[in-house]
């Protein structure tokens, strides 16, 4: 049964709340780091977290301009980003690629709002991918190469 158009414009408007909260959710988690100072981060997370954040604004800008490749950038950049964020800082240190909350020393000013910038990031980057899966799954037609 084809899906109608409402059904779809619908779609389009989870994936659109789900980008402003993504991008809420990227500036709270880049405050935290910033109130951290981001001295503290290994070279390493910190250029990957400038990546991150370049291709999560390039994605929003997709999103918000109805982009026919927003869907994928979202999940691209959503469960990449979730994934990112849950081993660089929810595992206990484990090498370079960590900025880890577990254990985290004094000096790196891990407080209950660096928990909750990180846990929203989290949870704002699963919505993220997931609303881009809600709008595939929701177009009638595929998504054609060019």
């Amino acid at each position: 049964m084809a899906r109608s158009s409402p059904r779809r414009a619908g779609d389009d408007g989870v994936l659109l709340a789900t980008g402003v909260v993504f991008a809420v959710a990227l500036l709270v988690h880049g405050a935290d780091h910033a109130r951290r100072g981001l001295d503290e981060l290994p070279a390493a997370v910190f250029w990957l977290g400038n990546l991150q954040t370049v291709g999560a604004l390039f994605t929003l800008f997709l999103v918000f301009t109805r982009h026919r490749w927003a869907p994928l950038a979202a999940i691209a950049i959503g469960f990449a980003s979730a994934f990112g964020f849950t081993v660089v800082h929810l595992l206990p240190d484990w090498g370079v690629l960590s900025d880890a909350f577990p254990g985290a020393e004094a000096h790196a000013d891990v407080t209950g709002f660096s928990w909750f910038a990180a846990l929203f990031e989290i949870g704002a980057d699963l919505a993220f991918g997931g609303a881009g899966v809600r709008v595939l799954r929701g177009r009638r037609e595929p998504l054609a190469v060019a």
